[in-house]
Parts: C-alpha cells; structure tokens; sequence
C-alpha cells in the first residue's frame, strides 16, 4: 500500500516527524515499524524523521504488510458493499461470525475476506472495525492496513462515525424517539451475556420508531457509544427486546430465527480523502419477510 502526500504552501520548512504526525496523522508505533522497513520517502528517497522538508516535498509512505498466519482463505462469497485502498465494507449475512473463535474456526466472514484480498493480489492482515453479532447482518467494515484502522477507530472514539441500525422490536416505544443512556457491563458468570448496572461503561444509543405494527415495531437505532450487545440489552432493559433475541428475550418466534437487527449504514469523514463516505446496505430477506408478515397483520 502507498499513501501519497505533497506539502502545501504556507507549511514552512520543518521537520519530516512534524507532517507525519500533525498532517498524516500516523501514529507513534507506525512511525518506528515504517522506519525500520525504510518505507518513508521523501520525493522518492527514504529520509529520516528528522529531516527537513518543506512546501511541494511528496511524502510518500510505503506500508509493507503481509497476512501472516494463523487465517485460512475460503472462498465463502463476499457482497461487496465499497473498496478503496483503505477500507473494504461488505454486506455480512446473518448466521456467520465475524472472525474465528474456538466456537467458529472457520467459516467466518474474516475467511472469506482473507480469501478475497488474496484472489485481488493483496497480501494484507484482515482487520476488521465493526464486529457484527453472528446473527446481525449489515454493512461490516475492513481497514487494509494498521493506519486506517487507526484513523477510523479515532474517528469512532470521537463519535464521528455514524452507525445507524434497523430493529424489530416487541411491542412500541413510548415516546416514539429518544435517547437510551443507560451503562453497560459483563453479566457475572457469563462470558457473553450483558447487562445494564450503575459501574458499567457508558452506553448511549438514539433510536426512532420508523413503523408501529399490531405487536412489534421497526425501530431506527443510531449508536453514539460501540458496546457489545449494546442495542439488544438497551431494547431489554427498556421493556422492548428485539423479535427473535434468544439471549436478551423470553419470548420465541416462528417469524425469524435471529434477532430482528441489521447494520443499516456507515458514515465517515474519508481519512484519506477527506470526503465524505456513506455505506448502506439493503435490508435481507429473511427482515423484509418478517416486516411483510406484520404488515398483513395490520
């Protein structure tokens, strides 16, 4: 991977660490590896960190970065959503994991990623930014080298990336829209489960009721705050759990066979570019056959 950069007029002469830490927004650890691997140049020649450049230089910065081991390609399918030089978004089917575990050491959306970088020519780690539930389905994102998955998730922790869910919910909210600020931590005894509890971390999420049926409703979530589960134990803590939630809901249903959530939408400030980028994915069958059945219900 290059990423290329030409001094503007008006920098000045300064040193090179200065426009690779202020303008590149390379971080500290990148910095030393890129070093190392000579792989900061200015127009065209490795330089040091302590060199001058100035106004019209190109920086160019050469990330060499392998897969590595332990990640078996498969050829799975991928749905494509965008592709650039920084960021792979594909939409991920409910009922796969996101990357391998000891429950689910292959088959999982990162195999088949790993399979597609290297069918593409492209011998790069699989880092995944948004970790998807098995059974949440969406638009998942992959940053293709160390330095954009350090942008973006320093664009999350600002929370300048909007993540926008869709739900089914039982029941309706009451009032229609508003925000759920309720903190959240590990269930004791539990290694997946979660809970609401006053020493949690801070858990904020917006939602909008997009639809009220007879019995449920289709409900638009915005995420202010990235916890695991965090949409499903605010909607339990709230009294309305997402339709087929076996974990977070007592309540079993023949209409879906996961919980009733999909990762609608991402949108960023391109770190790169610094365009803005919008990633939307359809909603599924099995989601827009269960809307069709409340909708006839009415």
């Amino acid at each position: 991977m290059l990423i290329e950069y030409i001094i503007p007029d008006g920098e000045g002469r300064v040193k090179l660490l200065k426009i690779l830490k202020q303008d590149l927004k390379l971080s500290t650890r990148l910095i030393n590896r890129l070093k190392h691997q000579s792989g900061i140049l200015v127009n065209g020649v490795p330089c040091r960190t302590i060199d001058p450049v100035k106004p019209g230089d190109k920086i160019s910065i050469r990330l060499l970065e392998t897969a590595g081991g332990g990640l078996v390609p498969e050829d799975l399918g991928l749905d494509v959503l965008y592709e650039d030089d920084w960021f792979l978004a594909v939409n991920k089917p409910a009922g796969i994991a996101i990357h391998p575990s000891s429950n689910h050491p292959s088959g999982t959306l990162a195999n088949a990623v790993q399979f597609y970088y290297l069918k593409n020519g492209l011998d790069i780690k699989v880092r995944p930014v948004n970790r998807l539930d098995r059974g949440t389905s969406g638009v998942a994102l992959f940053a293709k080298h160390s330095h954009a998955q350090d942008r973006i998730i320093g664009l999350m922790n600002q929370n300048l990336v909007y993540k926008e869910y869709w739900g089914v919910v039982e029941g309706h909210f009451s009032p229609e829209s508003g925000t759920i600020d309720l903190p959240i931590q590990r269930k004791p005894g539990s290694i997946i489960e979660r809970q609401v509890h006053p020493l949690g971390e801070k858990s904020i999420t917006h939602y909008k009721t997009l639809h009220s049926f007879k019995t449920c409703s289709l409900v638009q979530f915005v995420l202010e705050t990235g916890r695991t589960h965090q949409i499903r134990v605010h909607c339990k803590a709230c009294g309305h759990p997402l339709l087929g939630d076996w974990l977070y809901s007592d309540k079993t249903t023949s209409l879906i066979d996961r919980q009733a959530l999909h990762s609608r939408a991402l949108r960023f400030e391109h770190p790169g570019s610094g365009n803005p980028i919008e990633i939307t994915a359809p909603v599924p069958e099995d989601f827009n056959a269960l809307l069709e059945q409340e909708m006839n219900m009415q």
